[in-house]
């Protein structure tokens, strides 16, 4: 009798997930398995065969594949640092107890975030135009003496598309580390300052080390954030001819599978092979990432 009952609630807690499951499926494992045989097949439009490693030896030969992979590495390596960095710091400022308008700082700052994409793209295209109000604002107070080109230099460019992801998502980090430092006891900071312990030392030597795992974490989804880049270079700055002007200095690979899928002949197998680079990048960064951050 116990048995039955038991098989009965099994087969009933089955029928409750099994949607869901279903659901998942559909919208999530199809889609992947789906994309790693397109990953296989070469051709344009609907007119596609099996070409086996072809897409793969095609990616060593692309430069506008190469051109971009630089652009994205280089929008990794400069802009997450940058934005972990401001965060921790933003986020050790505003957990202070004696600062006044604490809350008011951590809203003005955690904003950006929920705004929407498009929205601040477009924002950020304006402020930055030639007679915009930064390149005013900028010769107004005798910085320069002429406007900056920031949509039309590939220098330039880069900076703008780093300031504008960073604007943006520092909030998002900074929320993670406020929560972590407020789960800290008082107590641990309230005796390394009887001891004597300057709030540099404290800063690098208990601040750090017990927020390293929340570091961790936004350090991965940031990575995964920058690695998957498209919107605001869409809508800042992609007018050139492959969608990243000037000269494709800002193209990223999640804007050049687009042009691939949208603007140019659509070359579906090498765009998900383009995608599974992707993939394979966000695993071996975030091992990396893992086996560099873990106790030793």
């Amino acid at each position: 009798m116990a048995r039955s009952v038991a098989s009965r609630q099994n087969w009933t807690g089955w029928a409750f997930v099994a949607p869901a499951m279903g659901l998942l499926g559909l919208f999530m494992v199809y889609p992947i398995i789906w994309s790693l045989w397109m990953s296989l097949q070469t051709g344009k439009g609907l007119n596609f065969k099996f070409g086996g490693f072809a897409n793969i030896i095609r990616l060593t030969k692309d430069p506008v594949f190469q051109h971009a992979l630089s652009n994205t590495l280089v929008f990794l390596v400069v802009q997450v640092p940058i934005m972990i960095v401001l965060a921790l710091l933003f986020a050790v400022a505003l957990n202070n107890p004696r600062l006044r308008g604490r809350a008011i700082l951590r809203t003005a700052i955690f904003l950006p975030c929920v705004t929407s994409l498009v929205a601040y793209s477009v924002l950020f295209k304006s402020m930055f135009a030639a007679d915009g109000v930064v390149n005013d604002t900028l010769m107004a107070l005798h910085i320069i003496s002429a406007p900056i080109g920031w949509m039309l230099d590939p220098f330039w460019a880069k900076v703008l598309i780093i300031m504008a992801i960073t604007w943006r998502w520092t909030g998002y980090n900074m929320v993670f580390y406020l929560a972590a430092l407020q789960n800290i006891d008082p107590s641990i900071y309230e005796a390394a300052r009887i001891d004597g312990v300057p709030a540099r030392a404290r800063f690098f030597s208990l601040t750090i080390p017990m927020l390293k795992p929340v570091i961790l974490f936004t350090t991965v989804l940031s990575t995964i954030g920058t690695l998957q880049l498209f919107d605001e270079v869409n809508t800042i700055t992609a007018s050139g001819g492959n969608g990243g002007m000037p000269a494709d200095s800002t193209l990223t690979l999640s804007l050049y599978i687009y042009n691939l899928l949208f603007k140019y002949v659509p070359s579906y197998g090498y765009a998900a092979t383009v995608s599974w680079l992707i993939v394979i990048m966000v695993g071996i960064l975030s091992w990396i990432q893992f086996q560099v951050a873990k106790d030793r």
